[in-house]
């Protein structure tokens, strides 16, 4: 049955002004609901509520602990939702179960994580000369704003939410046309556990009318967006008019290298998970597969029999057994196909395995997946790896499961290659030599590099881009915390009235006299 929904203001939901948003489910083409989307009109109205909210001072002047109790009774709260949000969750994204099972019961550690900052966060006092007291306040900015993606629209949601709404800011959430309905039930859940009304809204819409509208008013103090690279900068241009904070998470071609010591089984789990978690729709995932050419061919024979039995235990998103769910639009789809179409039409590249979209009966479930925007995970390789380089599947980011993979002989070679990328968000090494690990992932160009892993995302770990490609600013950590502040410096004179007095600097007669 088709479901409405409206967006969440002011504590309740309401209707929007703007037109109705149809909600696909990816796993059968099937539109099960709508949504009210937020006119510039709607907009306006909202950024002005939220201002006034925040200037009311009844969540941005409330105790530090307070408000860490708040985020502490969001965190029980989620809990007890997480049976409806995953359903949700998976109905929307076409995301497996399986991962939703894992990843969003996890996202309570956000809540949980600044919850206990705002607990221990130390005001500091300066070093300074003389008889002063310097000390430092974080106070909130005031209304913010934050656009969310498709691919995990909770988890990122509450990622941002989280520090934003920790430093005492007004939050306006708007999550992607694609899978907004999560994000509309963290209104009801954080209302519950004591979030003022007022300080959070949920506005769902269109890019280019409720977006725009969003990030050009003049009184949205920061902006936080997770996306594309040309829409991240569009959306940093019109920030930067107004002199506004910006955060942005863009754009990834993330780097995996395995060397010649790597456990091989271990890494090519490893690669799997970093390239075909989500089907590959993550920021993060491993794409560019480069392998020590005296391990290449084992590498490659046994990412493919892995690749291959992911394919054949893909089915319906609600089945358990499931690994793997579809991409989340027709226009994805296409995406993905004319990258690896362009690839191997133009003899840079053959598709060891996969290659074409998915047809026929899921020998897993029996799921026609057909109906829905099924693609297997995909490997490319090249007789000439050099070749492989100048393609567009090389170069840009597919947003899908296809990985390329080539060899490299010398570890100079692997960095090289490694940082053969406009982006620089994520990467991964495999190695069993310590000093070999040190050293390469110092010279990898990335924001995060992880060791015999990947993918490894934690509520105190830093999480953003290293080249201009992949954004600005990093989300988790204090860092995001202080990015959602600005800084306020108190210096206190405690000299003596004697001593303020002596500190004369017009004073008639010669003398020195003190600057600073």
């Amino acid at each position: 049955m088709d479901s409405t929904y409206k967006m969440w203001v002011a504590g309740e939901e309401r209707p929007g002004k703007g037109e109705l948003i149809p909600v696909e489910d990816p796993s059968t083409g099937e539109i099960f609901a709508h949504c009210h989307s937020a006119s510039p009109e709607d907009v306006s109205e909202i950024v002005l509520h939220a201002h006034k909210i925040f200037k009311s001072g009844i969540w941005s002047k409330k105790p530090r602990h307070e408000r860490a109790n708040v985020l502490d009774t969001a965190a029980d709260l989620l809990t007890a939702s997480l049976p409806d949000l995953i359903s949700l969750e998976v109905r929307q994204t076409g995301r497996a179960i399986r991962e939703m099972n894992a990843q969003v019961p996890s996202l309570v550690r956000w809540f949980k994580y600044y919850a206990s900052l705002l607990r221990t966060y130390e005001r500091p006092v300066l070093p300074t000369v003389g008889k002063l007291v310097n000390w430092v306040d974080r106070n909130p900015l005031g209304v913010v704003v934050q656009i969310t993606p498709f691919n995990h629209p909770l988890l990122i949601a509450v990622k941002k939410l989280a520090p934003a709404l920790a430093a005492g800011n007004s939050v306006i959430l708007k999550p992607s046309e694609l899978t907004p309905l999560t994000s509309l039930l963290l209104g009801k859940i954080l209302k519950e556990a004591g979030i003022p009304d007022g300080v959070f809204s949920v506005v769902p819409g269109y890019g280019v009318t409720t977006g725009k509208a969003l990030v050009s008013h003049p009184l949205v103090r920061k902006v936080d967006v997770t996306g594309g690279t040309v829409a991240g900068k569009a959306i940093g241009a019109i920030v930067g008019g107004n002199l506004a904070k910006y955060t942005a998470e863009l754009g990834g071609k993330a780097p995996l290298v395995v060397f010649e010591n790597a456990d091989v089984q271990a890494a090519v789990n490893g690669v799997a998970f970093g390239a075909f978690i989500a089907s590959g729709q993550t920021c993060v995932a491993a794409t560019r597969i480069i392998v020590q050419d005296t391990i290449y061919d084992t590498v490659l024979k046994t990412l493919t029999a892995k690749a291959e039995s992911i394919a054949r235990r893909i089915g319906s998103p609600k089945n358990p057994e499931s690994m793997m769910g579809p991409l989340i639009s027709a226009r994805q789809l296409s995406n993905v196909e004319n990258l690896v179409n362009d690839a191997v039409s133009s003899n840079q590249a053959f598709a060891v395995t996969g290659g074409k979209r998915m047809t026929g009966t899921s020998s897993l479930d029996g799921s026609d997946l057909a109906k829905g925007y099924f693609y297997p995970p995909t490997l490319l390789a090249s007789i000439f790896p050099e070749t492989i380089l100048k393609t567009r599947i090389w170069k840009e980011e597919a947003f899908g499961p296809v990985i390329v993979i080539v060899p490299f002989s010398t570890e100079e070679e692997a960095i090289r290659l490694a940082n053969d990328s406009e982006f620089g968000l994520g990467a991964a090494i495999w190695t069993k030599d310590l000093s070999q690990a040190f050293r390469v992932s110092e010279e990898i160009d990335a924001g995060i590099v992880w060791v015999n892993t990947h993918h490894r995302n934690d509520p105190s770990s830093p999480w953003g881009g290293a080249k201009p490609e992949s954004g600005v600013g990093s989300e988790n950590g204090v860092e995001a915390y202080n990015a959602y502040t600005k800084c306020k410096s108190t210096i206190m004179n405690y000299a003596s009235s004697e001593e303020m007095a002596a500190d004369d600097w017009f004073r008639e007669g010669k003398g020195d006299v003190r600057y600073g």
